[in-house]
């Protein structure tokens, strides 16, 4: 295996010091082992579409590749365990041979499912939290070495790995809880900025899954709802309908995205989402409309616990921001983000975004943050999980690590 490493979007790549693609949960405590002793960092990587450095090291790196099972499905059928480097889609087609399914998904399925977890990835839909909070229970290899099991018999170790950037330990299986197969009715529907927030409330409060996508070239909007069969509101009165689908969630909630990208996005607490929205909106139509070849992405998520979910105690709206990984995109992005902050916005760990820049920025953002930091020194107190990055992101630089802590 070459030791080089490549994200989705191509914008990070590094040569760590040895990588390895372990087969079992034995040999990720080997390899822990191995790099603790010798006093390198560890980072794990599922199937890379990040667009920030979370997996960056020039340590070990652990490709979760190999670990990728339906390990079992509880008996009263309610949770299921996985392997960590599952991707999503591969973990919704072997439960529906069981009869099961993932409760959400996000607009795409590539993803390890470790990965998705420990970045808060979400869907959309009022009434849905993101996948982290799905999340039971499972096991990791701590920075010790040790196999930690977890459920919500330790609450504090459960609302810290929902979200954990893998600063907890390297993940080798998930427990998370599963339904039965559904379908859903998917409709597209074309409309007006205005109408579009003049119907808000009610779009997001009718549909199981609502989100809306806006077009900075036509400044049009574009809705997507996802409904049970016989559920599906009439959007006729504003809005036209262009494109109707119907199968099982796992068909028509995630899809194939060929074309490669980079993404900004903050979530703000849902009451302040639209005025941020428009916001960007005035900024992208003054300044970037005819160099932004992407559309912008407006979801709501429902509020959760999770120590660092970037939708921890609040209903969030989440606004994405595109561009084509052909075109450049630091300026577009950089000019924006300060209206997301303004707004009070949090950025999504596993995205692009400044703040791991400015120290102490992220603290005030997350109640809860001197409590994940408790979990994470008690499963990493050499700090091996530790990269050059996470110890920015996190404000730890003053903080030893590796062979420094022995």
């Amino acid at each position: 295996m070459t030791r080089s490493w490549k994200n989705w979007a191509g914008n990070v790549s590094f040569e760590p010091r040895s990588r390895v693609e372990p087969g079992s949960e034995g040999e990720v405590v080997d390899a822990v082992r191995r790099a603790a002793a010798e006093g390198l960092t560890v980072r794990a990587a599922g199937a890379g579409h990040s667009s920030s450095p979370l997996v960056e090291t020039e340590g070990v790196l652990i490709d979760l590749a190999r670990i990728s099972d339906l390990e079992s499905i509880s008996q009263d059928r309610s949770r299921a365990t996985v392997g960590s480097g599952t991707r999503l889609a591969d973990v919704n087609e072997m439960l529906f041979q069981e009869d099961r399914m993932l409760e959400n998904l996000g607009d795409v399925a590539y993803q390890a499912i470790a990965g998705a977890i420990a970045t808060g990835t979400h869907g959309s839909g009022r009434g849905l939290t993101n996948l982290s909070g799905m999340v039971e229970g499972g096991r990791l290899v701590s920075g010790t070495g040790e196999v930690v099991e977890f459920t919500d018999d330790d609450e504090e170790l459960l609302r810290a790995a929902r979200v954990s950037l893998g600063c907890l330990g390297v993940f080798t299986a998930l427990t998370v809880r599963v339904v039965a197969p559904y379908r859903l009715h998917r409709r597209e529907w074309c409309t007006s900025t205005e109408a579009c927030l003049e119907n808000l409330e009610e779009l997001m409060n009718t549909n199981r899954h609502f989100d809306f996508y806006w077009y900075p070239r036509r400044d049009e909007v574009k809705l997507r709802t996802w409904n049970p069969p016989g559920e599906c509101p009439d959007l006729s009165a504003f809005a036209q309908l262009v494109k109707r689908e119907d199968g099982w969630a796992k068909e028509v909630l995630a899809k194939e995205q060929p074309l490669r990208f980079h993404e900004l996005e903050y979530g703000l607490a849902l009451e302040n989402g639209p005025d941020c929205f428009l916001a960007i909106r005035e900024r992208i139509l003054d300044r970037h409309r005819k160099h932004v070849a992407w559309r912008v992405l407006c979801r709501p998520v429902a509020a959760d616990d999770a120590f660092l979910s970037n939708a921890t105690g609040r209903e969030t709206l989440a606004i994405t921001v595109h561009q084509n990984n052909t075109l450049p995109h630091e300026s577009y992005f950089r000019d924006l983000e300060p209206i997301f902050r303004e707004h009070g916005g949090r950025p999504h760990w596993g995205k692009e975004h400044s703040m791991h820049c400015e120290p102490g920025s992220l603290q005030a953002l997350y109640p809860d943050w001197d409590r994940f930091m408790d979990v994470r020194r008690r499963l990493d107190p050499q700090g091996i999980f530790l990269s050059d990055y996470m110890r920015r992101l996190l404000s730890l630089t003053g903080e030893p690590h590796g062979a420094e802590a022995g």
